[in-house]
């Protein structure tokens, strides 16, 4: 995957109004540390290339195209998404349904959506809790959101699977709008805190998250920043 073509063609850059949530889109993120993965990983990087939306959920792809295009665009989290999609549906009184995450954290987004956004029809479904799906889970996942009929489907089962997932799958799927969320779903849940408003506003979101959760973060502060920044600096010559 080319940083500089990334930056040129698939980030998105413009404000989210400008999205047209009547026509079939599939929406993704991508962050240093997707950007690192889909290097090694084909279907992953394939994935996101072929994103109708693709937004820039990472303080270094803003500073990427800042710095190598002189690109004055906005991150545009998971969370964020999620929020404008909701408020949508709330006001044209659409469909929604989440696929992935256990049953209990579906329990509570419901519980939360009908308190918050009353005019929202929601579903859901928690898939089977594995590094990859069989044939069969797959077909009882796209049944059971086909089923519900949302115009909105929200995927969350961790990067790169999601993304890869719904990848495969598009075609089969009828919801209008697909969107692969991630941990947004125990965000909006309350089983895992996001960090604060300051954080997220200086570009440091990701530091509470890692000293809460070092063991599973560590890779992408560690091994994947560093590792973006060679990348960075690499297309930042071949400019010059």
């Amino acid at each position: 995957m080319n940083l500089l073509k990334i930056i040129d063609k698939n980030v998105f850059s413009e404000d989210l109004k400008t999205i047209n949530l009547d026509k079939k889109t599939i929406i993704n993120t991508i962050n240093p540390h997707s950007f690192c993965v889909s290097k090694s990983d084909l279907l992953f990087k394939e994935a996101l290339l072929e994103s109708d939306v693709l937004l820039p959920d990472g303080t270094g792809i803003v500073l990427a195209a800042k710095f190598l295009r002189g690109k004055v665009i906005k991150k545009i989290a998971g969370a964020d998404i999620h929020k404008y999609l909701l408020e949508h549906a709330e006001k044209e009184k659409k469909k929604v349904f989440y696929l992935g995450a256990a049953p209990s954290t579906l329990k509570l987004i419901k519980a939360k959506i009908k308190k918050e956004y009353p005019n929202i029809v929601v579903g859901s479904y928690s898939p089977p809790y594995k590094p990859e799906f069989s044939e069969e889970d797959s077909i009882k996942m796209i049944e059971e959101a086909n089923n519900f009929g949302p115009d909105i489907l929200f995927v969350g089962m961790t990067a790169p699977k999601q993304e890869k997932w719904v990848s495969l799958n598009k075609k089969k799927l009828d919801a209008t709008i697909t969107v692969s969320i991630g941990a947004v779903f125990d965000f909006y849940a309350g089983t895992v805190e996001r960090s604060s408003a300051i954080w997220i506003s200086i570009g440091l979101e990701w530091l509470p998250r890692l000293l809460k959760e070092p063991k599973r973060l560590w890779r992408r502060n560690f091994v994947s920043t560093p590792l973006f920044l060679w990348y960075l600096l690499k297309a930042k010559v071949s400019t010059n």
